[in-house]
């Protein structure tokens, strides 16, 4: 048995009592007993008391949102696919009540991952409601009259879902083994920790004796399942081709003399194409030699409110997306400029083109006002914006956006002449 730290020294930040400290000590002895190192261990851990333990594991931890531990432990474990790490979920009865589907999914598909269920039968955190592990008679703060219903038998549903070790254990004492042979088991497993809660389900139920409860219940506290489930293998494709299509290649037409990155933010309202002319915008740029990034930005109700869109142009590689100081900014609507404020404020350099009818931002950068929407019209202003400032900012030739405009679809509904206004 390796003498190798899982816990840091501070105190557990458990009620004095609570059952959750032992699961952690428990969890600690049975790593020690499998000598794994602790940066070979992932604990994954959700909404409820027992999530505060994270910061006292000296392992990786993940705290995700109530009830997705299991499902957040799934990815984990098929990413690793590695049967030296070993991937652990705390929950509680409240959470995998939420989780149901993730635990079966889990056991199910086979996943190499051990869930520990801490099973004080109801939810302490949020003031002592019946979960769906609450057994009947039980009671507790929303429930004083107790349970009326049979609580879930998870131990024999994650059976029946395919688990390959199960086993339900009275969270007293030493019970290092049981977590041990769980830890080691190759597949999905499962320990559900029956323990009581000392704030809700003690004073709920005084003079009640926790294995007496279990008893009661009909929950056989035994192991379930050793050993016969499935283990799930990521598929890995050595093969794989490439996700970028030779079809959608830009080879370049023309070349760009600038030598340093550009980065340029067309700010308007929805539906006047935006996102389309950002797009002509960066394709162009990359037919004439260069790089681009484009990072789109709207609310969710697509159609109303602003749309802007953040392009960067380089000759050389651009390992990220979005500026929030460019160097050319563009504003063709009321929408627009309301949310490009920030952007302006803090622009020292640097030009700001916008439409004429707007009134002009604070801002250090150089005002160019243009009567983009009186001359084109507000559905066509971005694309018309676009091409003004290319030919304008010299950031290359305007033939590059003029070839592609004309070999799309727009050329149909718009006259290019109407965007070579300069």
């Amino acid at each position: 048995m390796s003498d190798t730290r899982f816990l840091t020294n501070a105190q557990l930040p458990f009620c004095k009592g609570c059952g959750h400290a032992l699961v952690a000590q428990n969890t600690e002895k049975a790593l020690q007993k499998l000598n794994l190192n602790p940066l070979d261990v992932v604990l994954v851990t959700d909404i409820g008391c027992h999530g505060i333990v994270d910061k006292n594991f000296l392992a990786h931890t993940v705290h995700g949102l109530h009830g997705r531990s299991s499902a957040l432990a799934a990815g984990i474990a098929a990413g690793l696919n590695n049967p030296n790490k070993k991937v652990i979920v705390f929950t509680g009865d409240g959470g995998a009540t939420i989780g149901m589907q993730h635990l079966i999914g889990g056991a199910h598909l086979g996943f190499d991952m051990t869930v520990v269920v801490h099973n004080n039968m109801l939810y302490g955190m949020t003031g002592g409601q019946p979960s769906e592990f609450t057994p009947c008679g039980f009671k507790t703060p929303t429930m004083p009259e107790g349970s009326t219903k049979v609580g879930y038998d998870i131990c024999e549903l994650m059976v029946a879902a395919g688990a390959s070790y199960v086993e339900r254990v009275i969270g007293i004492g030493d019970y290092s083994d049981s977590l041990e042979k769980a830890f080691a088991a190759k597949g999905f497993s499962l320990v559900e920790v029956m323990e009581i809660c000392t704030s809700y389900g003690v004073k709920s139920n005084p003079g009640m004796k926790l294995s007496k409860l279990v008893d009661a219940a009909g929950w056989n506290v035994k192991v379930f399942a050793d050993g016969n489930g499935t283990q799930f293998k990521t598929p890995v494709n050595k093969e794989t081709q490439s996700l970028i299509s030779a079809k959608l290649e830009i080879q370049p037409k023309y070349t760009s003399k600038i030598k340093n990155p550009v980065s340029i933010m067309l700010s308007g309202s929805a539906g006047e194409g935006v996102q389309s002319a950002a797009e002509y915008l960066a394709k162009a740029a990359m037919l004439s030699g260069l790089n681009s990034t484009k990072k789109g930005s709207y609310p969710v109700t697509v159609g109303v409110g602003f749309s802007a869109s953040e392009v960067i142009i380089s000759p050389n590689p651009i390992l990220y997306t979005g500026s929030p100081v460019p160097d050319l900014l563009i504003i063709t609507s009321v929408d627009g400029l309301n949310y490009a404020r920030n952007s302006t404020g803090k622009m020292k350099k640097g030009i700001l083109y916008i439409d004429d009818s707007l009134e002009a931002p604070q801002t250090g950068a150089k005002v160019v006002r243009v009567p983009f929407r009186e001359r084109v019209g507000a559905r066509n202003s971005a694309m018309y914006a676009v091409f003004y400032a290319i030919h304008h900012e010299k950031l290359f030739p305007i033939d590059a956006i003029k070839d592609l405009f004309l070999s799309g679809k727009m050329a149909d509904k718009v006259n290019i002449d109407t965007l070579m206004q300069f």
